[in-house]
This record gives C-alpha cells, structure tokens and sequence, in this order.
C-alpha cells in the first residue's frame, strides 16, 4: 500500500465511497474512524463505491483515540482548510497516513495545533467554501502519489512525443 487514507468520523455516505473508489484506483489502504454518521452496508455508501469495494483494504478503528496509538506521528499528514502549510510543501513517503475529518468539522485543533508542521491545507479563494471532502482526498491522494513516482501505477493516456504508453 503506498498510502494510508484516513477518514475521522465521516457523516456522509457517497463522501466515503468516492474516497473508497479513490483508494481502489491508486491501491492506497483506506482507515475509517467511527463513530460513522451512516451505516457501513448504507447503499448510498456501496452505490458511490460502484463496484471497487472488493479493491479496498478496509480497516476500521473504534476511535480516534485507538486509531492514534497505532502510528507514528511523524508519518502522518493532517488535511485542513484552518492549516497554513500547502499540501504541495509536504514530503510524502510511502506509508505516510493523510488524515481527513468529518465533513462538518473537519479534525480537532488541539490537533492541528499541537501538529501544525504535520498540518496542510489545499489552495483556495479566500471567503469560499471549501472543497468536497472525496475531492480534497483525491487532490492530496494525487499529490503524495506524484512524489512517489506513482509506485505501481500505469498512465495509459498520450506521451508528448505523441506516442502511447502501453
């Protein structure tokens, strides 16, 4: 797995499984931190997952509390619109956990605050809303992944010579 995705208390099922559907595509582990504001058979949840589900690696925690005390602070990347830090200016690694919080709260600031150089935020207007929760996992999913060369992943689409890839 070249990335862990770590969703903090998520409420909102079709969130989840586009992010489930990002893990499927780019074989990154995909952590789900209860307490869930859905259930995890929700058809919501499973129809946004399309047919991928059985690609992802699911681990499930009973809390923040308990997902915490299995890793190692300094491989760990919080996402949030109150962090100072570009996502960019990270040095991702493999294995490396991008933490995400529920979509109406993001992640506690107590942890930010304590982790602000583990800290990042994605680009935006000022006084916008921020972006979808799937579409900022993909955003910072992608970036990792650029730095690690996209390990195990094959581009189908055109080179600049004009040639294809494989």
């Amino acid at each position: 797995m070249p990335l862990n995705v770590v969703l903090v208390e998520p409420e909102i099922p079709q969130n989840t499984g586009n992010v489930a559907r990002t893990c499927a595509a780019t074989g990154c582990r995909l952590h789900l931190v209860h307490p869930l504001g859905f259930t995890i058979t929700d058809a919501k949840l499973k129809r946004a997952g399309l047919d991928y589900w059985y690609h992802v690696e699911i681990v499930q925690h009973p809390s923040f509390a308990a997902f915490w005390e299995t890793v190692d602070p300094t491989r760990v990347w919080l996402a949030s619109t109150k962090a100072v830090r570009n996502h960019t200016t990270a040095c991702y690694r493999e294995g490396d956990y991008l933490i995400f919080g529920k979509e109406t709260a993001g992640l506690p600031e107590e942890l930010l605050e304590r982790y602000l150089d583990r800290s990042l935020r994605i680009p935006m207007l000022p006084n916008r809303r921020s972006l979808n929760l799937s579409s900022a996992a993909a955003v910072v999913v992608y970036e990792a992944l650029r730095q690690l060369g996209f390990p195990g992943l094959q581009d189908w689409g055109p080179r600049r010579d004009g040639s294809r890839f494989p």
